[in-house]
């Protein structure tokens, strides 16, 4: 057995603190060289103290210097760094493996990517880095002999259920189609008339799965969906008309993927992240990850419906922007971004939201994005455009 040495991008969120759960299962297989978080130092300082790594990173100089006080007085070496620079050095240490991508939105692109430029195996967690430079990523997975492994359960999902080899040909395949599933998020019965009075504590509380707030609120607009309609894009060469959504409120069925012949072959499993990050970690093998067997007398039946595009006009925004290309999904991402921190703000209303995105793709001037600082540019771009939209729509 190979001891497998990570870094964790977004140690302290969600997927970052599951991620630990499974290595602290497995203290034989990995060894984290290096912890990056945004400003929980408090998180950051207990993972320090049990997982022990060389290094860790956050936000600026002054929590770095803080958390690194804190370190010293309780005899722990790791050496605090700060800032961008410091996430990117530590995706591409040359003693790490493997890198879990788990950082939130367009912060997390760059690390991500340097991941896959120095040839790492990149569990992504890490959405919006595929919706924003999708050919730019993948072209670096190829180039440098890196691995590309999807942590959501959906992309984790479809992974497991195409055929062993997949080369990224349906037809060769005899793949047919690609169905992601989705919960329909809290407000799936809602009456569409209360959706404006939605706070942000009720866009977060989400029905199955334990998420960060901006996940959790994307969630409920099923923007989550739509970034992951394009991220399957990416991840596995396939058009839009080749990609469903279909609700199923269980979220026990993962994903599926439906072939030629008529077989449908899904995913199934309690929800929790632990399995997608498990399966990751460990590919090709299998490990434990700490979560309950899947009960199917006890959940008795599953229920799936077709998403209604006027409950959920983000999910319909971004087929449009995947349709639309080159640029148009990184204009999406960032509109999406700028709108739902301003609607956890309390600056704009939950229905405002989809309005600031589609203000933002009618007004973007849609290019080709050849390099990261195109695509860094497109980002800059579109947000400026969304903050302009909020200060007419708010």
């Amino acid at each position: 057995m190979t001891l497998q040495k990570l870094t964790i991008l977004g140690s302290t969120g969600s997927i970052g603190v599951s991620t630990l759960d499974v290595i602290r299962r497995h203290p034989q297989r990995y060894r984290v060289i290096a912890l990056c978080a945004h400003n929980q130092i408090d998180r950051l300082f207990d993972q320090c103290l049990e997982f022990q790594p060389r290094f860790a990173v956050v936000r600026d100089a002054q929590l770095a210097g803080e958390l690194q006080s804190r370190l010293l007085a309780v005899a722990c070496s790791t050496l605090v760094e700060s800032g961008p620079e410091a996430l990117v050095r530590m995706a591409e240490l040359p003693e790490v493996d493997s890198v879990m991508a788990a950082i939130v939105g367009a912060a997390g692109l760059q690390s991500t990517l340097a991941a896959a430029i120095a040839g790492k195996k990149v569990l992504l967690a890490n959405k919006e880095a595929l919706v924003m430079a999708g050919p730019i990523l993948m072209r670096a997975v190829r180039e440098n002999g890196a691995t590309l492994l999807p942590i959501d359960s959906e992309h984790n999902a479809i992974f497991q259920s195409l055929p062993n080899g997949y080369s990224g040909n349906l037809l060769e395949s005899g793949v047919l189609s690609l169905m992601l599933t989705a919960s329909g998020g809290p407000f799936r019965n809602r009456a569409l008339t209360d959706l404006e009075s939605v706070s942000p504590e009720q866009a977060c509380a989400h029905p199955n799965w334990v998420m960060g707030r901006k996940i959790s609120v994307d969630s409920a607009t099923m923007m989550n969906k739509g970034l992951e309609m394009i991220e399957a894009h990416w991840l596995f060469n396939v058009p839009a008309e080749q990609i469903e959504v279909v609700i199923h409120p269980q979220s026990v069925i993962h994903s599926l993927v439906q072939y030629v012949d008529g077989s449908v072959i899904a995913e199934l499993g309690n929800p929790d992240m632990r399995t997608p990050i498990a399966h990751a970690l460990a590919y090709p093998e299998r490990i434990a990850a700490g979560v309950e067997p899947l009960d199917l007398c006890k959940i008795a039946a599953l229920h799936f419906e077709r998403p209604d595009f006027e409950r959920f006009p983000c999910l319909a925004l971004a087929y449009r922007a995947l349709r639309e290309g080159n640029s148009a999904p990184a204009a999406l991402n960032a509109a999406n971004e700028v709108a739902v921190q301003s609607f956890l703000d309390g600056k704009i209303g939950f229905t405002v939201i989809p309005k600031i995105i589609r203000a933002v793709l009618d007004r973007t001037l849609v290019t080709p994005l050849l390099t990261l600082a195109e695509v860094l540019a497109a980002d800059h771009a579109a947000r400026r455009i969304a903050e302009q939209a909020i200060g007419e729509l708010a």
